[in-house]
Formats: C-alpha cells, structure tokens, sequence
C-alpha cells in the first residue's frame, strides 16, 4: 500500500478493542473526516491485511461494521466504496463514537428535551466506561427548552396552550434525559476513565423548532422536528396531543471537510456561531 493512505494508521497493540474493531474505526474517521471522499474506492482486502498484520478475515468483519453503518457499499467485481454521505439523512450514533475516539472530544446539543441525545450517546459513553473508546478529555453543553415556563407546545389537540399535567410530563422526560447524561459522564470523571469530563446545561423560551448537534465544532447533525398528533394517557385519561417529536427528525449532515463547492464549511461555522450567541445571552443556568 502506498504512502497516502497513511492516514489509516497502525493498530494500537494496547488498545483493548479487536483488530477488526479498531480497523473499522480507523476506516470510519477516514470517511467522515473527508480524507475519503463520497465514491472513492476502498484499499483492497489484501492491502489492508498487509497493512495491519491480521488475516483477511478480520478486515472482512471491520468493513461489514462499516457496512451496517452504511458508510461504504461493495460492488461486484470492482471493490467496496464510500457510500455518498454529504447532506444525506444520517444515523448520529456512529459519528459520535467515531468523534469520541480522539483525544479531545466535545459535543453541543441544542433541541427540545435531550431526550434522543441520551439515547444516542448513552451507548458510546458506556464503550469509554469498558475501555472501547479512550478520550483524555469530553465536553458535553446542552442547551434545551424550559420546560417549566409556559409552553406552546406540546399541547392538547385542539387548545390554544399546554396544561400543568402535559408540562409535567414534558418537564420529567426532559429531566430524565438529562440528569440521566449528567450522571454517566460523573461517573466517567469518578472512576477516571477520563482525565476531565463536563456537562453544562442551559435552558432559553426560543419555540423550538429544530434540533442541532455540534461534534467536536467540526460536524453539524440539524433535523426539523416534526409536529404530530398522537395520543397518550395522561393521569388515567387518553389525551390527543400536538407533540414536537424529535425521534422522528431526520438529521443532515454537514462538515467543514466538504468540498469547495459545498456549503458545509459555512453551515458548520454559523451553526457553531448561532449556538454560541445564545448560550452566551439568552441561555441561563439549568436548575435540577
């Protein structure tokens, strides 16, 4: 294998992952950080086996991890490539556990409840507990909706506003997620996995509409949330609610290694800038 592919590194005889886990991650930073581009060919099965020392096997099993991320695609006869990934609904969790295997890992959150944010960084921050993912240092702002003041939403359908007992409940899911963040990263910091791990929170009255992910100020994930009627039991009673519901926003992505003609080193940078402004303003301190 030539030279330029040395951005895919050496295997780590102490890291505690697999082989094959490791080649996989390794390939995974490649795509996402650009230095593989959308429809570039993969080096072969051979040459990465030569590379790293292993068996052929084992680099089969670190590209079908790849494969059920949907980041490459084999084609008959030709090789395996890189899936297209530029502004294409994305699945969070793989970029995240990519994004927290560096030294110095940060991700900012801005959205309704943080409810989804814990589902999916829940997983990747139980692999830095067992040893899987190493960073030195994680750095976590959540800046959410107050869910104790007045809210448009969610709200019954059919009504003009919400009610104590749909604020309530708004208000202990929101609790939940994050205390629940709060609690593993803590721990994380206790047990000295990391050497410094933080999470602040901040709460603002801005109607959300959107939620944002902003990972390691390199990669933005943005998704709408949509506004949908469903029903729940409320205090024994089957409500109709207008609801902001995040699990079914689809999340774009954007990077600052987009090519020269995609506008993703910009979103990147004024999503960065726009969630600094109000974190830094109308954002104030989150109370448990």
């Amino acid at each position: 294998m030539s030279d330029d592919a040395d951005y895919l590194g050496q295997l780590d005889p102490d890291d505690p992952r697999t082989p094959s886990r490791q080649i996989a991650n390794k390939l995974r930073a490649a795509i996402l950080t650009g230095k593989l581009q959308p429809g570039d060919k993969l080096p072969s099965q051979s040459e990465l086996a030569g590379r790293y020392g292993v068996a052929r096997e084992t680099v089969k099993a670190a590209l079908r991890f790849l494969t059920s991320d949907h980041l490459i695609v084999a084609r008959q006869g030709s090789g395996v490539f890189v899936r297209a990934q530029t502004q294409q609904p994305v699945g969070l969790r793989p970029h995240v556990e990519t994004g927290f295997d560096r030294s110095h890992a940060s991700l900012d959150f801005a959205g309704f409840s943080g409810e989804t944010l814990r589902n999916t960084i829940m997983e990747v921050l139980d692999k830095i507990r067992a040893g899987r993912l190493t960073p030195e240092s994680l750095k976590i702002r959540i800046m959410m909706y107050d869910t104790t003041a007045p809210m448009l939403l969610p709200r019954r359908a059919g009504t003009d506003s919400t009610e104590p007992l749909i604020q309530k409940r708004a208000d202990r899911i929101t609790r939940r997620a994050v205390e629940g963040i709060i609690d593993a990263v803590q721990e994380l910091a206790d047990l000295k996995l990391v050497k410094t791990a933080s999470v602040d929170v901040r709460t603002h009255n801005l109607a959300p509409s959107f939620k944002l992910y902003i990972l390691n100020r390199e990669e933005v994930f943005y998704g709408f949330y949509p506004i949908v009627e469903h029903a729940i039991t409320l205090d024994g009673e089957s409500v109709t609610l207008h609801d902001l519901m995040g699990k079914d926003a689809t999340l774009f992505h954007f990077s600052i290694r987009d090519g020269e003609t995609s506008d993703g080193p910009q979103f990147v940078q004024q999503a960065q800038a726009w969630f600094d402004s109000v974190w830094g303003t109308v954002a104030r301190e989150y109370v448990p």
